[in-house]
């Protein structure tokens, strides 16, 4: 009887574990089935932060995902340019990918609100309105119509303006200067508002068009004369602090709904994780690229006069605010920008 008895336990703990290793397995099979791999692709070069902030957002989320939700990054424009990444990610034939703000507003008027002349008071009050939740919400759900959505953003610095050689101190200055712009209507009427000629062309052209005299000026952040060696012939780099354009990290809307709750949260967290760490690597970039430049490169680093931009732009600005397309948008970075500076204050 106790044998019989010890028989019909040993089988049952064997089934017991035959069953257990049987959903184990199936459970294995299904996550490898469930797991996705993202194709990311962006235009910069590997030393570039953005792509450092991109490799801890693939990090961070396979980690987060045990393996479920996988990146593949092709970085230095490998799969096309800017735009033509947008149109990939639109069609699903990439997942993701990572662009400036000023590309997209010809896929939402909400974004050419970047191109405002002057619409942050400082770096680190753009820094603080971009993080609330109303204002990602905003732009970054404005283009799901257009088969895309935002899921988190990168600071690419403050954009001001260098040129070959002649030195400019106020927006007179730039009368008759052929500046390249980014292709965009809003990018040329930033320029333009603030004195000079916009000559509008993509990113990669530029180095030669300074090199062939097409143009004389570019708008852009101190890395540009490090990491895409603008420094080489563009000598003089003037503090303008005009605008603060975002790159925007956009995912296809489809593979975004397909992924669970919980995928779409590691995916969030991720992201939001990435763009924190972004800050660290930016701020030391440029701290690098300024003495890269000066010591290596001969460029001159110089302050203008500020109020002359602005007031040359003011009537571009109030357009901006005024405009039903981007008004809800403007009032509503002004309305955290208020609170921001109203919080500092009370402490």
């Amino acid at each position: 009887m106790k044998k019989i008895l010890f028989k019909s336990v040993s089988a049952f703990i064997l089934l017991a574990l035959l069953v257990s290793m049987s959903s184990v397995q199936a459970s294995d099979k299904d996550e490898k089935q469930q797991s996705k791999t993202i194709v990311l692709a962006h235009n910069q070069p590997t030393e570039h932060p953005v792509h450092k902030s991109l490799t801890i957002f693939k990090k961070k989320l396979e980690k987060e995902s045990k393996g479920q939700l996988k990146v593949k990054i092709y970085p230095n424009g490998q799969l096309g340019s800017e735009r033509e990444a947008i149109e990939m990610t639109q069609t699903n034939a990439i997942q993701m990918t990572k662009v400036s703000a000023g590309a997209l507003e010809s896929f939402s008027p909400s974004y050419s609100l970047f191109n405002m002349p002057y619409l942050f008071e400082s770096q680190e009050n753009y820094r603080h309105v971009m993080r609330e939740p109303k204002v990602q919400d905003a732009f970054f759900n404005s283009t799901k119509d257009n088969g895309f959505l935002g899921v988190t953003f990168y600071d690419a610095g403050v954009r001001n303006i260098y040129t070959k050689d002649k030195e400019i101190k106020n927006s007179d200055d730039l009368d008759g200067l052929k500046t390249r712009v980014q292709p965009g209507k809003t990018s040329v009427a930033l320029i333009k508002s603030l004195g000079g000629t916009p000559t509008p062309m993509d990113y990669g052209e530029v180095y030669t068009a300074l090199q062939s005299g097409v143009i004389d000026a570019a708008e852009n952040n101190e890395t540009s004369l490090t990491t895409n060696n603008h420094g080489e012939v563009a000598k003089n780099y003037h503090y303008t602090e005009h605008a603060i354009v975002p790159d925007i990290l956009i995912m296809n809307k489809e593979t975004y709904d397909e992924l669970s709750t919980q995928q779409q949260k590691w995916l969030k967290d991720a992201a939001a994780y990435s763009t924190e760490k972004h800050e660290k690597l930016w701020d030391e970039e440029v701290k690098q690229a300024k003495k890269k430049a000066k010591n290596e490169m001969g460029v001159k680093f110089h302050q203008v006069d500020k109020s002359s931009f602005k007031d040359a732009s003011k009537d571009l600005r109030q357009s901006f605010a005024e405009d039903p397309k981007t008004k809800s948008d403007y009032e509503l970075i002004e309305k955290e920008e208020k609170k921001y500076e109203q919080s500092k204050a009370d402490h």
